[in-house]
């Protein structure tokens, strides 16, 4: 069945039978192979929902969520598959709240299942972007509260730390989180990350890890981009005066930064800095797969497809997440 629409995929992952199917497909397209071992010599137990792998090892017994972002969790495939559906494709993103009445489970259980689905929305790996004379944007955003919404003990705790002799020349940045990142224009790619300041160390950390040199660097007037590699191209454009020179303006990262800052003040209202790179993850995942590589916009289904496709290899525990133990994520 050809999936389209959220009812389609709603109807269609009702049936257990339908939704491991779709999964092995997805996952194991050459045939089911064990997550432990690697063999091909496996039998299903029907009975049971999983199979049964026949080499010499511990634990020989899987199911479809082992080794992936679902691996011990009581919530079945008829639940998880349409949370990954909603997660990939609303645009602002759907908050634990609304998708605990949606799939009948509690706020905290949708809050831990939408954080493991952005984990598998992370990209796996990283090619640098740009290459001789290819056009990447760079910019950064401050990720925070407005001071008028926080209680009074907070701002009076805020005000103090504006009046401390090490944030001189910071006081606007107390209490922001502060975000870097890079928009190739001809792959229409967008990378972001968190990071512990805005300095030029941390950009040139940057431009060096995520850019071929020989790339056409477009920045606002920010004195620490002054400090570029040479073996890049840099070129800036004057907000004060102009927000466009010809070819050189930084609106595709401004259109980003909107995107996430509506999804963040819109519909999660209140995100700890601890979680905020699930929440770039999961916004670069959407931003990046509007279009394929033929410039065709994609499909709510192939979208579904791309982030299903990515769930092997991960893991993120109730008490990883809550950091009260260190995160030992594994990536594939």
């Amino acid at each position: 069945m050809k999936l389209k629409t959220l009812q389609d995929a709603i109807l269609y992952f009702s049936d257990p039978v339908n939704c491991r199917k779709y999964v092995v497909a997805n996952r194991w397209p050459d045939g089911v192979i064990c997550p432990r071992c690697g063999s091909k010599d496996v039998l299903f137990l029907e009975k049971y929902e999983r199979w049964h792998c026949r080499a010499k090892h511990e634990a020989p017994q899987f199911t479809l969520k082992t080794g992936t972002v679902m691996e011990d969790s009581p919530i079945r495939l008829e639940k998880w598959l349409p949370a990954f559906w909603l997660l990939a494709n609303c645009r602002n993103g759907i908050s634990s709240y609304e998708l605990h009445r949606a799939l009948g489970v509690t706020q905290k259980t949708a809050w831990f299942m939408l954080h493991r689905i952005r984990l598998a929305m992370k990209a796996k790996g990283y090619v640098k972007m740009g290459g001789h004379g290819r056009e990447v944007e760079t910019d950064e955003a401050y990720i925070g509260g407005h001071d008028a919404n926080k209680h009074g003990r907070v701002r009076a705790k805020l005000r103090e730390l504006r009046r401390s002799p090490d944030t001189k020349g910071y006081t606007g940045l107390v209490g922001k989180t502060a975000v870097m990142g890079m928009l190739d224009r001809e792959q229409r790619k967008v990378r972001a990350e968190v990071v512990p300041a805005i300095n030029r160390h941390e950009l040139q950390s940057a431009v060096l890890n995520h850019l071929m040199p020989g790339s056409r660097l477009y920045t606002d007037n920010a004195k620490l981009y002054r400090s570029v590699p040479k073996e890049f191209t840099h070129q800036f454009v004057d907000h004060v005066k102009q927000y466009v020179d010809g070819r050189v303006h930084t609106n595709g990262m401004e259109n980003f930064w909107s995107l996430l800052k509506r999804g963040l003040n819109g519909t999660y209202v209140a995100v700890e800095p601890y979680h905020l790179s699930r929440y770039l993850d999961e916004q670069v995942f959407r931003y990046n797969h509007r279009k394929d590589a033929l410039g065709n916009k994609t499909l709510d289904a192939d979208r579904f497809s791309i982030a299903m496709s990515q769930v092997a290899g991960r893991r993120l525990t109730y008490s990883e997440l809550t950091g009260k133990e260190g995160a030992k994520q594994t990536q594939a």
